[in-house]
């Protein structure tokens, strides 16, 4: 008997207000991805990232849980590391081995357009639950940027 695995695609698009450049540095350097990486009510310290920027590099993290330290781990391989335009990571500990794709557009007047593409996404990271939570990780990346610029 063969399982079959529900797996889908996400999208995002969304504007922020910050130079190309720098859009692709916060999302791509642990100094930056410390402050907003994971859910409201979840930390990403900054020992718990590691970037190694290249192709076949390392993309991992360990979100903790601020209330009961329960620890998320995210481990993935780039498949794309294209500065300051384009970035992929494979994640082949989810099931289905989900693919990660963000395209940086420079909108030509200090905002840049992140698209993420998820493809092989299971159910689970598809819930009502699960999208509400990547949408405030957006948020706090908005606050982030205030606080750099």
């Amino acid at each position: 008997m063969s399982e079959t695995t529900n797996l889908g695609e996400l999208t995002f698009t969304r504007v922020y207000q910050a130079p190309l450049e720098l859009m692709f540095s916060v999302m791509t350097e642990p100094e930056h991805l410390s402050h907003f990486w994971g859910p409201i009510g979840v930390s990403t310290p900054i020992e718990n990232i590691t970037v190694e920027p290249k192709v076949g590099g390392r993309f991992e993290t360990i979100m903790v849980n601020d209330e009961h330290g329960e620890e998320y781990t995210m481990r993935g391989v780039f498949t794309e590391f294209d500065a300051p335009n384009r970035v992929a990571w494979t994640e082949a500990d989810v099931e289905g081995g989900m693919l990660t794709t963000i395209t940086f557009t420079d909108l030509g007047d200090g905002t840049t357009e992140t698209f993420t593409h998820q493809t092989n996404v299971p159910e689970y990271f598809r819930s009502e639950e699960a999208q509400a939570g990547m949408q405030t990780s957006f948020v706090k990346c908005d606050a982030y940027l205030l606080t750099i610029q």
